[in-house]
């Protein structure tokens, strides 16, 4: 096996195809010709000695071995990139997170580019992990329980407490200011998908909210939540922030806290995440909520 074949042109035609699973859109998305890209593809299949997709007529899928090598390109790419622009400027680390920073990380930033003189850059993202998984950053702070995952390593910063949110007009929980978490088991919930933090499988198994409706991202589900499809619960501090003309926030008794992951890959870590990831050491304490 010849890996000196092997170029970037390759391995990002190749990357292109498995996202699409259609030469022609992936072609299209690199802007060059199909034949030119379906050579690309084969070059690095017969320099491997194995094929990476499977075609028909119709369809492109990825082998096995193709799929093992599509799940660790994207943060290999990303690293390569990162280097390669990074040769004529300050290093740079991105801290990818979903809907907001929590504020105590603003401290651990300053703190972080003063010990390495690095610069930090962030990058929001409203896909699961922020993006870390698919190479869109170096480090992310997540909110929630952590999937069991070997490819990541986590640590808790710290612990943020839920609130509650209505639409506005609403009659639930009229004239009230506070509400019991079990209360909320009666109601139909909505949930972002991908990057929310409560589902109904929070409470118990007998007695658990209807799922009223979904949402993939933040923006999403304030709208949904908003235009009474259901009650919406959210990271307190999350909410302060974002203020909405069409919502009433309640202040939750009795609900869990969530859990505030630092988070960054097991292997092949970028070396600023490693020392990132270690500057934040520090024992993990629940953050007062913002009033």
């Amino acid at each position: 096996m010849d890996l000196s074949r092997v170029e970037l042109r390759h391995l990002r035609g190749f990357l292109a195809v498995a996202e699409e699973l259609n030469f022609t859109h992936a072609a299209a998305r690199l802007r060059i010709g199909q034949p030119a890209l379906t050579r690309t593809v084969r070059t690095l299949e017969e320099t491997l000695g194995v094929p990476l997709l499977a075609r028909t007529t119709r369809t492109v899928e990825l082998t096995a071995t193709g799929r093992r090598l599509y799940d660790e390109l994207p943060p290999l790419l990303a690293r390569l990139e990162t280097a390669l622009c990074g040769t004529g400027q300050d290093a740079l680390l991105r801290l990818g997170f979903t809907s907001q920073l929590p504020a105590a990380c603003a401290a651990l930033t300053t703190a972080f580019e003063r010990s390495t003189g690095a610069g930090v850059r962030l990058v929001r993202k409203d896909a699961p992990l922020a993006g870390l998984a698919a190479g869109a950053c170096d480090i992310a702070v997540v909110r929630g329980e952590m999937p069991d995952d070997e490819s990541v390593r986590s640590r808790v910063l710290l612990h943020e407490p839920r609130t509650a949110v209505v639409a506005r007009d609403s009659v639930l929980f009229s004239g009230r200011r506070v509400v019991d978490w079990a209360e909320l088991a009666d109601l139909p919930l909505v949930v972002n998908t991908v990057t929310g933090t409560t589902r109904p499988d929070l409470w118990p198994a007998d007695r658990r909210p209807e799922l009223a409706c979904t949402a993939d991202n933040f923006d999403e589900w304030l709208e949904a939540v908003a235009a009474g499809h259901g009650v919406g619960i959210a990271p307190e501090p999350v909410m302060h922030r974002h203020q909405h003309p069409g919502l009433r926030r309640l202040r939750l008794k009795n609900a869990p806290d969530i859990p505030v992951h630092l988070v960054m890959p097991a292997r092949h870590g970028h070396p600023l995440a490693v020392r990132y990831f270690a500057a934040a050491a520090v024992p993990a304490g629940r953050q007062p909520a913002d009033r």
